[in-house]
């Protein structure tokens, strides 16, 4: 009975961990919210600022090329150490006269040997051409 037990907790488990990346694969990558969550990805855990370049449009990606002005000369790397980072959608505002929808989440961000701390993120996606794109975002204690 207690290997049993075991074997159910590992299964609860495994299929908790896996939750975020199921409801990730069922949001279409060309939607507002699908952009988004790439956005939070690229931005926040692999810090890719590259790949947020390539999803951002307007002052969200004047403020991605300051961004990058500011870090030239400093890598990141596999030894760099990067977040653990877990959020929630808090609030959604659909603009649809402007064709944007502005997502409100609340992060918690877990830095390896560096401490956790959050944060809340608003993030608008618009609609460009036959793509959505990240055209602001802003980030609050």
């Amino acid at each position: 009975m207690t290997r049993h037990r075991v074997r159910a907790e590992r299964l609860i488990v495994l299929l908790l961990l896996s939750m975020p990346l199921l409801v990730a694969g069922c949001t279409p990558k060309n939607s507002a919210r699908g952009v988004v969550d790439q956005f939070i990805q690229a931005r926040y855990v692999a810090i890719d600022q590259k790949q947020v370049e390539a999803l951002c449009t307007g002052l969200a990606l004047d403020k991605i090329h300051e961004e990058i002005k500011l870090t030239e000369g400093q890598s990141i790397d596999q030894s760099t150490r990067k977040p653990i980072v877990h959020y929630s959608l808090q609030h959604q505002r659909d603009e649809p006269g402007r064709s944007a929808v502005t997502f409100l989440f609340k992060a918690r961000i877990d830095v390896p040997d560096g401490g956790t701390f959050s944060k809340f993120w608003m993030i608008t996606a618009r609609k460009d051409g036959d793509a959505w794109k990240i055209s602001n975002f802003s980030e609050y204690d």
